[in-house]
């Protein structure tokens, strides 16, 4: 492995960075309401069983191909053979949903540290004037984007890898610090009930591939980045422990975070299943009810969300930085700084689609299952958040499965995991996970892209 392309300096720096890339705004804003809209306990009971039975496996997919050929997302494909069919459902398409849910993605990170300052300020006075405001959400995005780049320049050790190794922690703190306050809440135990307890009765196909879809925004499946944070994992890592921590870890902060969220709903008499609004609405609400220290546990959920969406924009920048670094011998500060500035520029109409511009707020496509997307930004997330994301994983796991060796990629999984090759009860780890990538992922990842587009 080129050592001009950096590696990860311990086993621990890799966790926190794949664990980081994959915890964000996914598994605090879009799990909790994901889970009120879909029955509370039964989707969660749902969800664990994607990630471990459909996740972890695309997990070790993706991280094996990138430490298989030591490349970006692209070099990883066209060094095994890729024709230009499978270059471009896969690897160029993965970079395209990178580099896209960033441009947009950094927009909503942005409003955070909006809703930080205005804790202790109170210049947000509601949702809709502010994210309508220019001079506000404008110089909040490009307060965020710049803290990503300059986290992205440091390097791989120096630089993602340290910061991740902060951030994580800390991360996992302010959560705790938050779940505790919501937990003690009178009538909290409501929400609690409501989450952690399983009707099983509401366990329907619509919330089967609700599940999915979440696992797949959830666990940084179908975004080119576990390739290419696995092109930087050494030999001597074990993919397969490394995976298995992420994938908890993962999970983990969005479980915990419906102990942040429900608690405080019902306690306050919300609605759970208020959509994006329970976020930057509901819950800025229900911090200002509390009778003391209510800015400051506002303060501390929305650093929390800042946290974990700095996480995952770090990787994303990531993508498409290690394509110019890799093929085009760019310097990393300029593959940092190019791709954040047009990332940017290409997420200003989904900065000003809040009501600040007519156009870009109002504009309308059709999408599928009849259904109507509106607003520039919403507009960007159907396309790259929802559909193309499943089309990559579905694209990476036949392309693992059925165009190149997947025993190689096996073999690779199991350097530094002698267990993957041990059989259990007449079967190998390897050989599990050869069928699951083979025939279980794309059935499964096939039904979530007809889903998608409204088939069934």
């Amino acid at each position: 492995m080129s050592v001009n392309r950096g590696q990860w300096g311990s086993k621990f720096g890799f966790i926190m960075a794949a664990a980081g890339s994959a915890v964000g705004l996914g598994n605090i804003w879009r799990f909790p309401y994901v889970t009120g809209q879909n029955g509370g306990g039964a989707f969660v009971f749902v969800y664990i069983l994607c990630v471990l039975l459909i996740g972890l496996p695309l997990i070790y997919n993706e991280v094996a191909l990138g430490r298989f050929t030591g490349k970006n997302t692209i070099g990883a494909f066209r060094d095994t053979g890729a024709n230009k069919f499978w270059l471009a459902t896969g690897a160029v398409l993965a970079l395209c949903v990178s580099f896209f849910v960033l441009s947009y993605y950094s927009v909503i990170a942005g409003w955070t540290i909006g809703y930080i300052i205005s804790e202790f300020t109170n210049f947000i006075k509601d949702f809709q004037t502010f994210q309508a405001t220019p001079l506000y959400v404008i110089p909040l995005f490009a307060l965020f984007m710049v803290i990503t780049i300059v986290i992205v320049t440091g390097g791989i050790a120096g630089g993602i890898e340290k910061a991740s190794k902060i951030l994580m922690p800390l991360l996992f703190i302010l959560v705790f610090l938050v779940m505790l306050r919501s937990l003690t809440l009178p009538g909290a135990m409501a929400g609690v009930k409501y989450y952690l307890t399983p009707d099983f009765s509401k366990i329907t196909g619509k919330v089967i591939l609700s599940a999915l879809g979440q696992a797949f925004f959830s666990l940084s499946v179908g975004w080119g980045i576990l390739i290419t944070y696995g092109s930087y994992l050494p030999k001597n890592q074990s993919i397969v422990s490394s995976g298995l921590w992420v994938g908890f870890m993962d999970t983990m902060v969005a479980l915990l975070a419906g102990l942040m969220i429900f608690p405080a709903v019902f306690a306050f008499g919300k609605d759970p299943a208020q959509g994006t609004a329970l976020v930057f609405q509901v819950l800025p609400d229900v911090f200002n009810s509390l009778p003391t220290g209510g800015n400051i546990v506002g303060a501390l959920f929305f650093l929390l969300l800042c946290v974990a969406a700095l996480t995952s924009s770090i990787s994303m920048i990531e993508v498409p930085a290690s394509y110019l670094i890799d093929e085009k011998k760019w310097r990393r500060k300029h593959a940092a700084w190019t791709i954040g500035i047009l990332a940017f520029i290409v997420g200003i109409p989904s900065a000003l689609s809040g009501g600040a511009s007519e156009l870009f707020t109002n504009m309308q496509i059709p999408f599928f299952g009849g259904t109507t997307k509106t607003g520039f930004l919403d507009i960007m997330d159907a396309i790259f958040g929802e559909l193309f994301i499943v089309i990559v994983a579905f694209m990476t796991s036949l392309y693992a499965g059925w165009v190149i060796d997947t025993r190689k990629l096996a073999e690779e999984i199991a350097t530094g995991a002698p267990v993957f090759s041990k059989k259990i009860a007449g079967i190998t780890p390897a050989q599990l996970w050869v069928l699951f990538i083979k025939y279980v992922c794309p059935v499964v990842i096939g039904l979530v892209l007809l889903s998608t587009i409204g088939i069934i």
